[in-house]
């Protein structure tokens, strides 16, 4: 078991308060509705997110779900420089996935975190 710090995930329309961590967007697009001033983030990670080409083609559809998940850890493993900058986060206290989408268990934080956390789980056996 890792004693890394956990990674949580919130919608950015969520009160900030009911998590606790370094607030990561990690939406491709600033979500809609809410100003940059009025985000309550520390950090804006878009290059990790989805390619456009991805996100378009899964347009938030749970059928396509498997698929999407298999496609973004691909994008993921391709993107160690983003990927990078979330374990950065990671290394010194815990995290919140920030992302803007309606479907709370279809969406890209979802894949990241659990991405994320086997990165973690990894750098802790070595």
């Amino acid at each position: 078991m890792t004693n890394a710090p956990d990674i949580d995930i919130a919608r950015v329309y969520d009160d900030p308060d009911a998590t606790c961590g370094a607030r990561l967007l990690v939406d491709r697009v600033w979500p809609r509705g809410i100003s940059k001033d009025d985000l309550d983030q520390d950090d804006w990670i878009k290059e990790v997110a989805p390619s456009t080409e991805l996100r378009n083609w899964f347009g938030h559809d749970p059928d396509r779900w498997s698929e999407f998940q298999r496609r973004y850890r691909g994008e993921l493993d391709d993107n160690k420089e983003a990927v990078e900058s979330c374990l950065a986060w990671c290394r010194k206290g815990p995290v919140v996935l920030l992302y803007g989408a309606k479907d709370r268990d279809h969406n890209q934080a979802v894949v990241l975190r659990e991405f994320l956390r086997e990165r973690r789980s990894s750098e802790d056996v070595t």
